[in-house]
């Protein structure tokens, strides 16, 4: 079981949005690295945070790290439906690993199933990479299921801190740049 709590002392703002400065993942405690805001078509959908145990601007480091961390996902946008949100991933995916093997194609599906409900204004998903192990994903505080391995983890951060990120400014402000 793990405990997500926002600190309630300080935060950033971004996209009108108040972004904590800490997280507590189980008893780890990350600091927020940096903030940005996916944007599709001039639209904000959603203001992302990356937290780390350690503050750093390596993203190849990041995706390749096996400590905790957090993506938080607060959206801005009204109404994203579950079918948009798994193209979503389903294109992110197409980037970070055009051809992978089917163990790792096997948790891309399984993730992305975890992306059925609509999306409104002010929802949250977190997606944490555990200390055992495991990508979590949770829906407004509610845990949606649990992805194993180092290499779907890889694949996943990419999306956002990759080579071919889906957004380059989400990217440098997660980074903190």
């Amino acid at each position: 079981f793990l405990l997500l709590v926002g600190s309630p002392l300080a935060a950033q703002e971004i996209g009108g949005i108040q972004m904590p400065d800490a997280l507590k993942l189980g008893e780890q405690n990350l600091v927020l690295n940096g903030t940005g805001l996916r944007t599709k078509f001039f639209f904000k959908i959603y203001a992302g945070g990356l937290y780390l145990f350690k503050p750093s601007k390596d993203a190849a480091t990041i995706i390749a790290a096996e400590a905790p961390m957090l993506v938080r996902m607060h959206f801005i946008y009204d109404g994203v439906s579950g079918k948009k949100l798994q193209d979503g991933w389903k294109e992110g995916f197409k980037l970070t690993e055009p051809e992978p093997d089917a163990k790792l194609q096997a948790a891309m599906a399984a993730f992305v199933e975890l992306f059925s409900k609509e999306a409104h204004e002010n929802d949250i998903y977190d997606i944490a990479w555990t200390s055992d192990g495991n990508v979590e994903v949770r829906f407004n505080d509610v845990l949606q299921g649990t992805i194993k391995g180092l290499a779907f983890k890889k694949a996943l951060f990419a999306i956002w801190l990759g080579n071919e990120p889906v957004d380059e400014d989400l990217k440098e402000g997660m980074l903190g740049r």
